[in-house]
């Protein structure tokens, strides 16, 4: 009898072998009980998760997924809280603050979405960083020095991840940046209630720890050093310079209206902690996350009572800076509005930013654009006006018979996009404020130059992590006088057997050494020169859902990370950091959510349902991540039992194929 559609609701059944819109019948006597008229047999085959496919630094997500839920265990004398902080930093040096703030596409990939929900990875990951942060995790297992350096200008995170992963290659390098410290638009493009301090201070400095790295601040490449003397000495230059120059709205006079600013520069000022105050009445044009962190300051450092002839945009623009300020002294600012072309829905911001800056008492209005900015005798902006839009080729327009409004402000803030600062590199421009990259981020026509970040184009702090692994990996062959690789199709952080093998002391023998010119290569299922009925397909293949067995999982929300967000009466002066961590047992419980796509997670439904018992564990002493069971072909009878009832499409019947 089918399950009635009540029954499908009130009970939460996730799973559905048939989908709408299926037509055709799927024989399981052609697929299953033909038995030993079946040439094919299971191979065991890993593939690269979706949630990793999407993650613009190429974390092994399933790998510390698996880690903290106890899956894969650590080598002996780790926890496994150090251990899943070792493998996530094979990407990434910053998990305590991607765990933050990045807007997670890793969980708009992931393939528990067709099941209930996405696994909160970012919420792990917090949990991973904030670990490694408590207990004081270092890198581990660096190589010796070479006698290489690299010149590094930016110290955001694209240089600092840049800087990471030559280390671990064994080259050094030098940072260069104008700032008085470290982090780029992570530290000054961030509040520290969404990027605390102390933690981001840690993570910067655990990478100069490894040695190697030196830092150059407060010091401008064009101005204070030639690029000349770069070239001279160092064995390859890498700019990372981030987007510091904000875009002004796209308005006739906005260049000539002195209290319009952008947002790079307000959230500088804050960050910096010269801005202590602002405007009585302020607008934000953007949608994105800048645009909520621009009204969510204005909310917590209000205004104050009597600005004494003070102009706000003096502060913004870095020609004012506040000392302390009594709180008695402060009120909050009378309006605060953020405006968005697109639906509250469709904004680029995180969802739960938005519904963040609704509770601080931010006014949002969606899919309107600004026209003009109205301006008093002397040229100061008094309002904006915006009109109902429409997307029309792609571009915004006014709505037709669409409403005219006019929001008084004393200030108007631009967040809609940045561009590069080559004040002093002039000949490094390609003519749009941004520096030309090759595939592996060579700066064409520029041998030994290199590029990475947002000057390339602006876009997530985890692309410019990014990136800044993959440029390490091309200067590398580069100093090595290497050829350039060509980039798998799934470019990421894979996991690697063989380096799992080593580390559990279970290293292959040496095929050269012990069968180098035989004639009878067969019997690999037996010897212990090949890594049996295992087959990597990680660099070319994301695993979709059609090849796992999702009956297998029941649904479970998720284990939410709580937050601490004031209402419009208390956000004055609220700095304390919003998102709660997850502590160990929601973490672990979180984890064990993951369905470990594309690699076995230990289930046994292979040994359980196989009839033929062909199917079996691996010894204790010989099992590993990877390789947990093994198939005796005299018994297999190519039934496909094993590949169906496999929950993470771990196993293809394809051997013999």
């Amino acid at each position: 009898m089918a399950t009635s559609k009540e029954d499908m609701q009130t009970n939460n059944l996730t799973y559905r072998r048939y989908q709408d819109g299926d037509t055709k019948w799927s024989s399981m006597h052609d697929k299953i009980f033909v038995e030993d008229t079946s040439y094919k047999c299971p191979t065991y085959v890993h593939r690269t998760p979706p949630c990793q496919g999407s993650c613009p630094s190429g974390e092994d997500i399933r790998g510390w997924l698996n880690i903290v839920r106890g899956i894969e265990t650590p080598p002996e004398g780790m926890s496994k809280e150090e251990y899943a902080f070792q493998r996530s930093t094979t990407a990434n040096p910053f998990p305590a603050m991607m765990g933050r703030v990045c807007p997670a596409p890793c969980e708009d990939g992931c393939n528990r979405n067709n099941l209930d929900d996405f696994v909160g990875i970012n919420s792990v990951e917090q949990y991973i960083g904030d670990s490694a942060f408590a207990e004081k995790y270092k890198f581990a297992g660096l190589p010796a020095l070479g006698d290489k350096k690299v010149a590094i200008i930016g110290g955001g995170v694209a240089g600092m991840s840049a800087a990471y992963h030559l280390r671990r290659f064994g080259i050094g390098s030098v940072i260069f940046d104008d700032h008085s410290e470290l982090g780029g638009m992570m530290r000054y493009g961030i509040p520290g209630y969404r990027t605390p301090r102390d933690v981001m201070n840690h993570e910067c400095m655990r990478i100069l720890d490894m040695g190697g790295i030196e830092t150059k601040l407060n010091t401008r490449v064009g101005k204070d050093v030639p690029v000349a003397e770069l070239e001279k000495d160092y064995d390859a230059v890498l700019w990372a310079l981030g987007c510091k120059n904000g875009r002004g709205l796209f308005i006739d006079n906005w260049k000539d209206v002195p209290n319009a600013v952008t947002a790079v520069d307000f959230l500088e000022q804050f960050n910096k902690g010269d801005m202590k105050y602002t405007g009585k009445k302020i607008v934000c044009v953007g949608g994105g996350d800048t645009s909520i962190d621009v009204v969510s300051v204005s909310r917590r450092i209000g205004t104050l009572k009597d600005m004494a002839g003070e102009k706000p945009e003096d502060s913004a623009e870095g020609r004012v800076k506040h000392g302390d300020i009594a709180d008695a002294d402060k009120e909050p600012c009378s309006n605060v509005t953020l405006t968005a072309l697109f639906k509250q829905e469709e904004m680029t911001a995180a969802e739960h930013e938005v519904q963040d800056a609704l509770k601080e008492g931010v006014t949002i209005m969606n899919e309107v654009m600004p026209v003009e900015i109205i301006t008093d005798d002397n040229g100061r902006a008094t309002a904006l006006k915006l009109v109902d839009s429409e997307f029309v080729n792609n571009a915004p327009v006014a709505k037709e018979g669409g409403k005219e409004y006019t929001i008084e402000c004393d200030l108007i803030v631009s967040a809609i996009g940045q561009f590069g600062d080559l004040e002093g590199v002039e000949d490094m421009d390609n003519g749009r404020s941004l520096i030309d990259a090759d595939k592996f981020y060579q700066v064409p026509g520029k041998p030994g130059h290199f590029v990475a970040g947002d000057i390339v184009r602006p876009h997530l702090l985890t692309t410019a992590i990014g990136q800044g692994s993959v440029v390490a990996e091309t200067i590398k062959q580069f100093l090595d006088s290497k050829e350039m690789k060509k980039r798998p199709k799934v470019d990421v952080h894979h996991f690697n057997l063989l380096d799992k093998l080593t580390e559990s002391d279970m290293v292959p023998d040496s095929f050269a050494d012990k069968h180098l010119g035989t004639d009878d290569q067969r019997g690999t299922d037996s010897s212990n020169y090949a890594i049996h009925n295992y087959e990597d397909r990680s660099n070319k293949e994301i695993i979709s859902t059609d090849l796992m067995f999702l009956g297998h999982f029941e649904a479970e929300a998720r284990n939410l990370r709580t937050e601490d967000t004031p209402s419009s009466d208390e956000v004055l002066g609220h700095f304390a950091e919003r998102m709660n961590g997850l502590a160990e047992e929601g973490a672990v419980a979180e984890a064990n959510r993951c369905m470990s796509c594309g690699m076995c997670f230990e289930c046994d439904n292979c040994v359980i349902y196989c009839p033929q018992d062909a199917v079996f564990r691996v010894k204790k002493d010989q099992s590993t991540t990877g390789r947990y069971v093994d198939t005796d072909y005299n018994k297999c009878i190519g039934c496909h039992i094993c590949a169906d009832v496999c929950p993470t499409g771990y196993i293809d019947m394809g051997m013999g194929e």
